[in-house]
């Protein structure tokens, strides 16, 4: 199926100080993406309000996901989607309307944090912190799906390494397989948790973060021992072996400057051609 490419410089859901940096990381992205395969969403620049939520900004995340939704109205049944993001909040219409189209999907989450607070649990009210849960069905009225686009036992969260402790104790009681990046060094373990939850079809979210520091500079809150590239991108074309790739994201570049973003691009390319670049057959591989 053919990709296309959606950007959402969506940068509301970020508790950073880099914040704003997040929607010129999302247009740098699409600058080395085929332009007739990419879809803009413009994005308000005003914070928004959180109107009683919990949620801060939530007006804005709101109004974006509602411009979101119907971005993907437009796009055939037979393209697959990927977002380029803007903060990991972008990416809750297009993960949750691929979950809508197909069922019993498995969502595969590279990322260093949890994502996993409600906003009650959450210690900053951060969108960005929470889109996980949201997903799961524990969210803000109005951003919450209903019902859930995802149940937690159709979850793989890896490379986490820095978690609140609401999250470390909802990760272990709620069902969904947490791999940590010393499991990741070959892909084999996540194609064995994904294949055990006898799904066929997956969704794969990356949040940069996941990367090691010292891969790249561009992201919001860079944690220490994340993912080389290499294993990143080895884990998801084997997943893509596996599995049918039904739709994913790249979220959370934060470039510095223009420089900056250009110093960073080669490994989100690497990344995009992983999740996009048809795989080699076998007589390829031979």
């Amino acid at each position: 199926m053919p990709a296309r490419f959606l950007v959402v410089p969506q940068w509301q859901g970020s508790g950073s100080s880099r914040a704003m940096r997040l929607a010129d990381g999302a247009n740098a992205i699409a600058g080395d993406l085929p332009s007739a395969a990419t879809t803009p969403v413009e994005v308000r620049v005003e914070a928004g309000e959180s109107l009683g939520t919990g949620v801060q900004r939530y007006s804005s995340i709101r109004a974006v996901a509602d411009q979101v939704r119907s971005a993907l109205d437009t796009f055939a049944a037979d393209e697959t989607v990927f977002l380029i993001g803007g903060d990991c909040g972008a990416d809750l219409a297009t993960a949750a309307r691929a979950a809508e189209q197909h069922e019993g999907l498995l969502m595969v989450w590279f990322d260093a944090h949890g994502d996993l607070n409600t906003p009650d649990s959450s210690p900053t009210g951060t969108f960005s912190g929470m889109v996980l849960r949201t997903l799961l069905g524990d969210g803000a009225e109005g951003l919450a799906p209903e019902p859930a686009a995802f149940a937690p036992t159709r979850v793989i969260h890896a490379g986490a390494r820095a978690l609140d402790d609401p999250e470390a104790k909802y990760l272990q009681s709620s069902g969904i397989r947490a791999l940590g990046v010393a499991e990741l060094a070959t892909p084999d373990a996540i194609v064995e948790a994904a294949a055990a939850t006898g799904a066929t079809q997956i969704y794969v979210h990356v949040d940069l973060d996941v990367l090691d520091p010292a891969v790249i500079e561009g992201v919001g809150f860079p944690e220490p021992f994340g993912l080389e590239v290499e294993q990143l991108t080895a884990a998801i074309r084997a997943l893509r072996a596996r599995f049918e790739l039904v739709g994913g994201a790249v979220t959370g570049f934060a470039p510095a400057s223009p420089d900056a973003a250009a110093s960073d691009l080669s490994a989100i390319l690497r990344v995009l051609a992983a999740l996009t670049r048809p795989l080699p057959t076998p007589t390829e591989e031979s």
